[in-house]
């Protein structure tokens, strides 16, 4: 860049209310291989992975206002580890940096979960250094901020993606995209917003990985070019990848398959995801000064269920609480970026929370960033806990029945 054009650069980022983006991520794959977690219970040993796991930030800033915005791949990341993440950043405030797990079922442990003999399932230290590679792809994104602009946009993505376990049509096929580039062309970055599991291989087949996610992101990021971003949405009980081998039926009456669970399937099924993504996108106008906004609460959630207050108080992580109402508390965010609405999700919400919000937004394009802030279980409204039998875990594995309708009522007021 000649020192005219860099001149202009300048004074266009110094401008009021000009619109800056940056992109950075950080490889976090454990040397050597880790055992991998789908949820409470042991770990499984791998002999291999299929991909790597990332940290992922994307930084914008319009004003005075600056958001990050993570995506780690991992099951969870509480905010206890959140908030190691952001006492390391710099020029970003602690309350504007979302931090959100893809919930691949092939990640070690980020929860420390107590295995009931005075130990945990995890490893302290990986933890640690997930938290600062977080921390560094956030710095490293905001110190490259230029002049950008974006482009949003959401549909239904077609195709054999996603289903709901217990009730295969129940589930939001809506897919959320938001893509930035920089004022002279060049690509920084594209994240989707897709409530489902990414459990194709699952944690038992001995496999470290992404899952779908690795290749939905090597696509996105081979035909736009940037930093791919994958947040996930409303997809508790069980909006889950759709791997069914549907020539093998296990249960008929049921309406249950049996599973596809090779790395040729999370290619399938995260490259058709990459593309409705793209197909999605491709006629969607560029803003080149979206506004931004954004807002935070403190929510507190009653932990009803014992094994999830049994984590809390046990795990070596020190899970911030109160112990004389058994309670714990996190964050949640609203954004408005362009005409985009945001919403964060601090758990697995059912996909009826999900379209209860979104049927709530005003902007033209609605995101829930599910597991974001926080991974504190299943959150289900008060009328779906422990209604019947296929809901006994996951109304276990939640902190209990007033979780959704708390999160909601904080949802609602933060929008207005």
């Amino acid at each position: 860049m000649d020192r005219r054009s860099f001149l202009a650069s300048l004074a266009l980022a110094q401008a009021p209310g000009t619109f800056q983006a940056a992109a950075a991520k950080r490889l976090i794959t454990p040397d050597p291989l880790l055992p991998v977690t789908g949820g409470m219970g042991p770990s499984n040993p791998v002999t291999g992975k299929k991909g790597d796991l990332f940290a992922k930030a994307l930084v914008v800033r319009s004003g005075a206002e600056t958001l990050a915005i993570v995506s780690v791949d991992s099951l969870g990341f509480p905010s206890v580890l959140g908030d190691r993440a952001r006492a390391l950043v710099k020029g970003v405030s602690a309350d504007r940096i979302l931090i959100g797990a893809t919930h691949t079922h092939s990640a070690p442990d980020s929860y420390a979960l107590p295995d009931g003999q005075g130990g945990h399932t995890g490893s302290l230290p990986y933890m640690q250094f997930v938290a600062e590679q977080i921390a560094a792809a956030v710095n490293d994104a905001v110190g490259k901020l230029a002049p950008a602009e974006l482009r949003v946009a959401s549909g239904e993505a077609k195709g054999k993606i996603a289903y709901n376990y217990y009730a295969p049509d129940l589930y939001d096929r809506r897919v959320g995209v938001i893509q930035v580039r920089a004022v002279t062309g060049v690509p920084i970055a594209t994240l989707v917003n897709y409530a489902i599991h990414p459990e194709v291989l699952g944690s038992k087949v001995g496999v470290l990985s992404p899952d779908m996610v690795g290749p939905l992101c090597d696509q996105l990021e081979a035909s736009f070019g940037g930093i791919a971003l994958f947040l996930n949405g409303a997809q508790g009980g069980m909006i889950t990848a759709d791997n069914r081998d549907l020539q093998k039926s296990r249960d008929p009456l049921r309406a249950y398959w049996s599973d596809d669970r090779t790395w040729s399937e999370c290619e399938r099924i995260g490259g058709l995801l990459a593309s409705e993504s793209l197909r999605i996108i491709g006629p969607a106008a560029w803003q080149a000064r979206p506004e931004l906004a954004v807002r935070a609460a403190r929510v507190r959630f009653r932990v009803e269920s014992d094994d999830m207050w049994q984590v809390v108080t046990n795990s070596p992580l020190k899970y911030p609480h109160r112990a004389s109402d058994r309670t714990v508390e996190t964050q949640v965010n609203w954004v408005r970026l362009g005409n985009a609405e945001v919403l964060t999700i601090p758990g697995e919400a059912l996909p009826n929370i999900g379209f209860f919000l979104k049927r709530k937004m005003k902007a033209e394009h609605k995101f829930l960033f599910g597991l974001t802030n926080d991974a504190f279980g299943y959150m289900l409204t008060q009328v779906d806990f422990d209604s019947f039998p296929a809901y006994r875990y996951i109304s276990r594995v939640s902190l209990g029945e007033m979780t959704g309708e708390v999160y909601i009522r904080a949802a609602l007021e933060l929008m207005r």
